[in-house]
């Protein structure tokens, strides 16, 4: 992923611009698949919980796809639409205030009691890289570029927190004996620490 090409044998493939590599973790099948260590987990930018579908959605999915069948795939971006707005995450605006402030939601899951959040404090094994501090920034821009906006809010982070914290904190055995979530540490830390 990081590298940005494949080897097979001797032969090196440089992947194409732009880049993306998306994987899924099925929990119920788990047999001849391995979780991954921390540290590859943490090259993924975000986590995403995708849950079933509403009935409403269901009854959309089986009207397409078993009724219809798969219609054609409409273009919404070409491969230039996409480089130009990856360039103009570049002018997205990030004040220094809410620079501190996405730094101190990282530095809560690492330091808890530094941030007065005892309370979670000792549920954490391992807090949040400094991968999450830049994918936090990026995934924050990047919000606020999708929303129309050319700065970033407290608004626009907390849309994408959970998604980029969710797969770095490492809960320990305390914290799934209670109960006790990724997501419920990270609703604690949104809760405690002041917006700009």
């Amino acid at each position: 992923m990081q590298e940005r090409q494949i080897t097979i044998s001797d032969t090196t493939f440089k992947s194409p611009s732009p880049f993306l590599v998306m994987a899924t973790e099925n929990p119920v099948e788990q047999e001849g698949a391995y979780r991954l260590p921390e540290a590859q987990l943490d090259r993924f930018m975000m986590k995403v919980l995708v849950g079933y579908n509403t009935f409403d959605e269901e009854m959309e999915i089986v009207n397409r796809v078993a009724i219809k069948g798969f219609e054609q795939i409409q273009v919404v971006a070409s491969v230039d639409d996409i480089i130009n707005m990856k360039e103009s995450l570049k002018e997205i605006h990030v004040d220094t205030a809410v620079k501190n402030y996405m730094t101190k939601l990282i530095f809560a899951t690492r330091d808890p009691k530094d941030y007065d959040l005892h309370e979670i404090s000792e549920y954490i094994e391992f807090g949040a890289s400094p991968r999450a501090s830049i994918d936090l920034y990026k995934a924050s821009i990047a919000t606020a570029l999708i929303r129309g906006k050319d700065y970033v809010t407290p608004l626009d982070i907390s849309y994408v927190l959970k998604g980029v914290l969710r797969h770095r904190l490492i809960l320990n055995f305390k914290a799934r004996a209670n109960g006790i979530t990724t997501d419920y540490i990270i609703e604690k830390i949104i809760q405690k620490i002041k917006t700009p």
